[in-house]
């Protein structure tokens, strides 16, 4: 992406909710060499963050009701999370969880986009999100999974301002002109039990080495490496528990 902090509107943070956290640690300190911490406090519910160095760069917790999918969420940095919320009703989608503090670190709200998709927003107080973006093992692009792009493109454009670059056979969105993520149609290729969500990418150093690793940790490869024309080189990974997440490689990197 060609953001490189967190910005309004743009992806600021992943997390996963899992139904194993030790064994999605390992998973995941195995693939990208994350260090991980769990907060210690009994309110926190278990809730731990990836780091790599000193950066924060995601979060993984115990799914905290019945009903919560194993699944990777990205959040979206706002300004105020009490207005955002209200604008989420009025486009036509739907607040689940929030507005809510979390400590004295943020202000939270879970949501689900006229389509189903789930995202969430994030007002900062004194953590802002992911410490780093772009590099190996953090966060380097977001897509949206939809069967409506039509309707989502007027719910985000109209929540976040995002800018919107479409060609013949991809949609990006962009803050400002800088794009940080995309939206895919889902087509008959994807059954119908798989709802419409959104994918974070991590980027990594070799795609190819990545999804070798990740298959022989109990991962899965759902979609084996592919080189994008004129774009990055892919993979769609499942880790053991069944969350989905995407990882790339740049086209220019060295």
């Amino acid at each position: 992406m060609k953001l490189d902090r967190p910005v309004p509107g743009g992806p600021c943070w992943a997390e996963l909710g899992t139904s194993d956290l030790a064994a999605a640690q390992r998973f995941y300190a195995e693939l990208f060499g994350w260090r991980c911490e769990t907060d210690p406090r009994q309110e926190a519910g278990g809730y731990t963050v990836a780091h790599l160095g000193d950066a924060a760069v995601a979060a993984l917790s115990p799914l905290y009701q019945e009903a919560q999918p194993v699944a990777w969420n990205v959040s979206f940095a706002v300004s105020d999370a009490d207005v955002s919320a209200r604008m989420v009703d009025e486009a036509g989608g739907k607040v689940l969880v929030g507005p809510m503090d979390v400590f004295d670190i943020g202000r939270f709200v879970v949501a689900l986009d006229p389509g189903g998709a789930a995202f969430q927003l994030w007002q900062a107080r004194t953590f802002p999100g992911a410490g780093l973006f772009n590099a190996p093992g953090s966060l380097g692009w977001v897509e949206l999974m939809t069967r409506d792009p039509a309707r989502a493109e007027a719910f985000y454009t109209t929540l976040f301002g995002w800018t919107v670059n479409t060609s013949e056979h991809y949609t990006q969105w962009g803050v400002g002109g800088a794009d940080f993520g995309g939206m895919i149609t889902m087509d008959d290729k994807f059954p119908p039990e798989v709802p419409p969500h959104w994918l974070p990418y991590f980027a990594v150093a070799d795609v190819d080495a990545t999804t070798a690793a990740a298959v022989r940790a109990d991962g899965t490869a759902l979609m084996e490496p592919t080189s994008v024309p004129d774009g990055p080189r892919i993979a769609v990974l499942r880790d053991p528990q069944g969350a989905v997440f995407g990882v790339y490689r740049a086209s220019d990197e060295g």
